[in-house]
């Protein structure tokens, strides 16, 4: 019973020593991040069935595609690859650790046959002044040599960059501080979305299911506004923001633009420009309509979207939708424009586009109202995603620390020389933890450098 035990636990921990896992978890990780980096992430359910189809974003969001990196199958993923690498570091660590803090100082014969660099050569002079001359010879190329003495034999021993052994360990413990950062933001953090109308001032964000998250503070949308391209296609849109504590703005927070790329950051929390629209709340519509052929300046109507106008005559003016820039919709035009409907007694309705800086469009369309748009006093928001991530510095340490561990595992290399002097006699060899065509000619170079003592 118990040679059972044993047997599972063996195998249970070879397995999570196992490289093949290390392989499988990391090109997992790597197919999955695929899905986080297609699928957008944080946004909220109207933005995704805008392009998805509704059963589409049950199934997605079954699986937790829009918010992957939280899911609780992409942090198994994280646990397991973390286990992997705690287990193959507790299992080959300790060799390392030895090789690097209790290097073999002696080379004997049976070390002396497994290096694939060895020279050996004369010296001249008494036994101590050989040794002397040796000593100087490493300490000048290598560095500060190891001199034991045994059964009459002198060893000389010295090495380079042995810590460099320690590089791929040093890569395993970033990617756990870099998980342990993860975490932090993952139990500790959130990410949110808010709409702030120009003018106003919010201190709450709503998360994905739509739970409300107090700030701590105000953040107010002074004005918002929006470029475009030729083709009429969205160039840059910006909010101007200004971050409000007990009510008084923040020095150096205060009609501050943000954009895609220059998110506003406070406190931890870092607000990013996400989308924008037309508010629609209490907007006031302006137009001036005349008998077409009256010279007359006609009549000044305002009115409220959903709101009917009557018009003399009967007649009766409806707003159906509106933009600030029509040239998102239609690239010809430019400015404002509100579709509306107008009803003519015994003529019926008809619905059409006008437009404030291309009355001449209003004028070619015929019938005996003339609608005139004047703009409106609608508000524009903008739309934030909000995201509070304290495990971020964390990640950043981890990061810097596999840098330094890539440094130390591809970039150096533990270089060994051993010199054994006796009678008169030296036999030097060496080895090279990487790259031995290059150790060959530095090994090379340095029996050219004794041969010349």
């Amino acid at each position: 019973m118990s040679t059972t035990k044993h047997g599972f636990t063996e195998s249970l921990w070879e397995f999570f020593c196992s490289l093949k896992l290390s392989i499988v978890l990391l090109i997992g990780l790597a197919l999955t991040s695929i899905i986080g980096t297609v699928v957008p992430q944080g946004n909220i359910p109207p933005e995704y069935l805008q392009t998805i189809s509704e059963a589409k974003f049950k199934l997605y969001q079954s699986l937790s595609f829009f918010d992957m990196y939280h899911s609780w199958w992409f942090m198994l993923l994280l646990y397991l690859l973390t286990v992997n690498l705690v287990a193959c570091s507790i299992k080959r660590l300790p060799r390392v650790w030895k090789m690097v803090s209790e290097p073999q100082l002696i080379m004997d014969e049976g070390l002396e046959k497994s290096l694939s660099n060895t020279y050996e050569f004369k010296v001249s002079g008494d036994a101590g002044a050989q040794k002397e001359k040796l000593k100087n010879f490493l300490k000048s190329t290598l560095g500060e040599p190891v001199v034991t003495e045994k059964d009459g034999v002198c060893h000389l021993f010295v090495q380079k960059n042995p810590w460099c052994r320690l590089g791929v360990y040093v890569v395993h413990l970033s990617i756990i501080v870099i998980f342990i950062g993860a975490l932090l933001g993952s139990f500790f953090g959130y990410k949110a979305f808010v709409n702030i109308p120009e003018g106003e001032t919010i201190d709450t964000v709503y998360t994905q299911k739509e739970k409300p998250i107090k700030l701590g503070f105000g953040l107010r949308c002074e004005s918002f506004s929006v470029s475009y391209y030729n083709t009429g296609a969205p160039k840059e849109f910006k909010s101007v923001l200004t971050v409000l504590e007990n009510g008084q703005p923040v020095p150096g927070l205060t009609n501050r633009p943000t954009i895609v790329n220059d998110p506003l950051s406070y406190k931890g929390i870092t607000f990013y420009q996400s989308s924008y629209g037309q508010s629609g709340e209490g907007a006031a519509y302006h137009f001036n309509l005349r008998r077409r052929g009256s010279s007359g300046e006609g009549v000044h109507v305002d009115m409220k979207k959903g709101d009917v106008a009557t018009i003399s005559g009967g007649a009766t003016l409806e707003v159906i939708e509106s933009t600030q820039d029509v040239r998102q919709f239609m690239p010809e035009f430019t400015g404002p424009a509100a579709k509306v409907r107008l009803t003519t007694p015994g003529k019926g309705s008809e619905s059409f586009v006008v437009f404030k800086n291309h009355p001449e469009v209003e004028e070619q369309r015929g019938g005996d109202i003339i609608v005139g748009y004047l703009g409106s006093d609608e508000k524009l928001y903008t739309g934030l995603q909000v995201a509070k991530d304290p495990g971020v510095w964390v990640v950043w340490s981890g990061c810097a620390l596999m840098v330094i561990g890539i440094i130390m595992a591809f970039f150096m290399s533990h270089k060994r020389v051993w010199i054994r002097l006796v009678n008169g006699r030296a036999v030097m060899g060496g080895t090279a933890s990487k790259n031995p065509a290059a150790f060959e000619q530095h090994f090379e170079s340095l029996v050219e450098q004794v041969k010349k003592l």
